[in-house]
């Protein structure tokens, strides 16, 4: 994994103290957020680099956007990328749990988005750090709904990416603590690879659901149309 800084078009990204690097979803993710509801608020929930809350700054006049990081070394990271952005008085980073942080705060936000440690399968390696970056059991599907619950406007909306095998199970689960799904986004690397991650959108209102998919590449760095015009605000070679 490269710890060279990674450039956006209009940031760039320090991560050489991040377990997690810049990746495919976090940019998907941060693309495909919807702003319809045009959110005064938006909370970046375990924000690693900072990428998602710089990307949704570079995409709306939101005054608020605030991200909460449990790592050390990501968390002052994350500050650090903030603070050398084009937008960092309207960007502020929480060092504190999910937990720590739904305990504390009164208020709610508009638009949340998270990009959560999903590997549930039972290996773990001898980095501690990345470990807990990508492991589901630092964060706890449940947990995680259970807070956003909490966190959650009335009209206010919840993206997140996860494991396309674990999309039914974590809709399921959502359903507990009353978030319907709304819009759903099913990616592919390439035409012939399965399914491998879901973008859902989740708010209080039960609604049709809004299902789209996405194919990445035709075959190697050939990128389809779709995900050209997606991400192209953001990487500098689109």
């Amino acid at each position: 994994m490269s710890t060279k800084p990674f450039k956006f078009k209009e940031f760039t990204i320090n991560q050489d103290q991040c377990a997690m690097k810049i990746g495919t979803d976090a940019v998907l993710l941060g693309a495909w957020a919807s702003l319809k509801n045009s959110p005064f608020s938006i909370l970046d929930i375990g924000a690693g680099t900072g990428v998602l809350s710089l990307m949704l700054a570079q995409r709306c006049h939101a005054e608020l956007i605030d991200a909460i990081e449990i790592d050390d070394k990501t968390y002052e990271q994350c500050v650090e990328n903030f603070e050398q952005s084009p937008w960092g008085d309207r960007l502020f980073c929480y060092h504190a749990s999910l937990n720590e942080f739904v305990e504390e705060l009164d208020d709610t936000y508009d638009l949340i988005i998270c990009n959560p440690p999903f590997y549930t399968e039972d290996y773990k390696t001898d980095n501690t750090q990345r470990d807990l970056a990508r492991f589901q059991d630092a964060m706890p599907f449940n947990h995680l709904l259970e807070s956003v619950s909490k966190l959650l406007s009335n009209d206010g909306i919840f993206s997140v990416v996860i494991p396309f095998k674990e999309s039914s199970t974590f809709i399921q689960t959502a359903s507990k603590f009353n978030l319907f799904p709304n819009r759903i986004l099913h990616v592919k690397g390439n035409p012939t690879s399965e399914i491998k991650r879901a973008l859902l959108e989740f708010s209080f209102r039960e609604s049709e659901i809004n299902m789209h998919s996405l194919i990445i590449e035709t075959e190697r760095h050939q990128y389809t149309k779709d995900y050209v015009n997606l991400t192209k605000d953001f990487y500098l070679k689109m």
